[in-house]
């Protein structure tokens, strides 16, 4: 700035007021500045200035999978209130690799990121701890393991029982089960709310119709084929998050079969499909909302005493498309 002051006869305080957009500055003073700008091709470095003033301004995000439309959405929540309180978010995607999660965290640290939001790839969290002498520490999606820290939720148990509960209304007493890693808690939860909802129901699941380990759309599908080529196959479906609920729909268009199907995260042109689908639906731009919203108050509280750790819970709903089957019914033949 003091050169940028000096080709245009100002000082570098001006040149500050006009990079501002102060009003006070006249319109000759500003013309010389941003020429002077435009001749010596500068650019300010945010960087320094935000460590000069005390923090690099800068947030570290850590997804599973980017590609997944349900951390995209959480990203924009985290980044809308990021960037209502100054701050700039850094995004990194573990790929669902557990492995690669550590480096991802020390690589946000040592850039000087101010405080982490991370969904874990995995239910080992030791890293995180490690990396909460340095920063502050929220989870989305997936609660701490042995972590004292904030964490923000979906009503996942919740959501799976009254989806469930929905296709044991209509009769249906064969659910398939279609689920991702048993070891995620998110998979672990809307199991026990799939299972909550048969022992209501007076329903005992069958064991056999259970498949979990799907980790996205191909595998779900194949799992969907296997379990519609039995002789006594399901009469309905559950799907535990979007990708495994596409899998299965693939099954149901590559066999010709109309089934009833549930299951969590609504997705883009669900309601005009024409199937049965029973979704529970939730804000997960929310989600990203409230996990931004908890580091930031922790970066407020930084010189005082730290708040106790905290959960926020998101809601769900179940959303119906398409017209309710009515009771099990078997599956139509093959089209031409």
């Amino acid at each position: 700035m003091q050169d940028v002051g000096k080709l245009a006869q100002v000082s570098a305080m001006t040149v500050s007021r006009v990079l501002k957009n102060d009003p006070g500055v006249s319109e000759a003073t500003r013309e010389r500045v941003f020429a002077a700008v435009d001749r010596l091709g500068y650019r300010r470095n945010q960087t320094a200035r935000s460590l000069r003033l005390g923090g690099s301004g800068m947030i570290g995000l850590v997804v599973t999978n980017l590609a997944n439309p349900f951390y995209s959405r959480l990203a924009l929540g985290v980044q809308e209130v990021a960037t209502e309180y100054g701050f700039r978010m850094l995004l990194s995607n573990s790929a669902e690799q557990s492995e690669r999660e550590p480096d991802l965290i020390d690589g946000l640290v040592d850039h000087q990121v101010e405080g982490l939001i991370v969904v874990p790839a995995g239910s080992r969290q030791q890293h995180l701890a490690g990396a909460m002498r340095h920063v502050p520490v929220v989870l989305a999606a997936r609660p701490p393991a042995g972590l004292d820290t904030d964490c923000v939720l979906v009503e996942d148990f919740h959501g799976a029982r009254e989806a469930t509960a929905c296709l044991l209304s209509e009769g249906h007493t064969r659910i398939a089960f279609l689920g991702n890693p048993p070891a995620l808690y998110t998979g672990a939860e809307r199991l026990r709310g799939f299972w909550a909802a048969h022992e209501e129901a007076g329903v005992e699941p069958d064991s056999t119709l259970i498949r979990q380990g799907l980790v996205d759309a191909a595998t779900a599908e194949r799992a969907a084929l296997d379990l519609l080529d039995r002789s006594k196959g399901p009469t309905a479906l559950f799907c535990t998050n979007n990708r495994i609920s596409q899998g299965a729909i693939r099954a149901l268009y590559r066999t010709g079969t109309t089934l009833p199907l549930a299951g969590f995260d609504d997705f883009d042109l669900s309601d005009v499909l024409g199937l049965p689908l029973t979704l529970v639906s939730y804000d997960a731009d929310e989600i990203g909302r409230q996990a931004a919203r908890l580091l930031v108050d922790r970066l407020d509280r930084r010189e005082g005493e730290p708040p106790a750790p905290r959960r926020v819970t998101v809601p769900t709903r179940v959303i119906r498309h398409g017209v309710p089957s009515g009771g099990p019914r078997s599956a139509p033949p093959s089209p031409a």
